[in-house]
């Protein structure tokens, strides 16, 4: 008898244990250290303002005009900081630095290109 129950008491700790191990192992869970917690709680957040949206936006914007005028990526990183100024607008000003950013990657990263003769068609929204 005692035997059974302690089999029954093992497969209740297993079970959970090798769970945490799995997570642990994978990346999903990570050790919490208490000095790593401190000291973000002492580190004050910066929250975003206007100025540093306009800046970022203005930086991004400075870096697209200096593409060609018909080059797919600056006309993806232009739509990128329409976004970003409506969201200034909105007073969302760290999704407006996050689009800004962005606008940025497109334009130094050129994700996108045409192939020689082809052209991008932009639909007015009637169409």
């Amino acid at each position: 008898m005692r035997s059974k129950g302690l089999r029954s008491l093992r497969g209740t700790f297993l079970v959970p244990a090798g769970l945490l191990l799995v997570g642990l192992t994978n990346g999903s869970l990570t050790p919490c250290n208490a000095d790593t917690a401190s000291s973000k709680a002492e580190t004050p957040q910066i929250e975003p303002t206007r100025e540093n949206c306009a800046t970022a936006v203005e930086q991004a914007r400075l870096l697209a005009t200096a593409l060609p005028a018909d080059d797919l990526s600056r006309y993806f990183a232009e739509r990128h900081l329409h976004q970003a100024m409506i969201e200034a607008d909105n007073g969302e000003f760290d999704d407006c630095l996050e689009w800004a950013a962005r606008a940025t990657d497109e334009v130094k990263e050129r994700r996108h290109t045409l192939k020689p003769g082809e052209t991008l068609k932009v639909l007015r929204a009637d169409e």
